[in-house]
């Protein structure tokens, strides 16, 4: 239970602390745009991660909620995907630059968009599902 705990305390809770902490200046200049990083093992359960699942997944709930949430103060809140481990197919593999394209399309994106896949195995998987 201490790894589990360890585990949410980074994944989950630090992503709701670093939020609350922006959310102030983004509500009054009504205007903002937050980035959550979670995983495509959200998508498609995968063998051996499942504490590192919940904790993402827990935030896929979070940030989900937060878009309806803030709408009204017209911050933006979106997903970029990124993949565990690819325990299916080895030759697509997402790379830290994947990620950080992920984050920047989704801080740059006006519409209504959630989710924004990061790297070829996850753009794959989320195609699929």
């Amino acid at each position: 239970m201490a790894t589990v705990r360890e585990v949410f305390e980074t994944n989950t809770f630090g992503v709701m602390a670093m939020t609350q902490a922006v959310l102030p200046q983004f509500r009054a200049r009504k205007s903002g745009v937050i980035v959550n990083v979670t995983t495509s093992a959200a998508l498609a359960p995968m063998p051996l991660v499942a504490v590192y699942t919940a904790s993402k997944t827990a935030i896929e709930g979070f940030t989900a909620s937060l878009a309806f949430e803030l709408e009204a103060f017209q911050v933006r809140v979106k997903l970029a995907e990124r993949i565990f481990a690819s325990l299916r197919q080895l030759t697509a593999v997402t790379k830290e630059s994947d990620v950080a394209e992920g984050v920047w399309r989704a801080a740059n994106d006006s519409t209504g968009k959630l989710r924004f896949p990061a790297g070829p195995d996850a753009v794959a998987l989320a195609q699929a599902t």
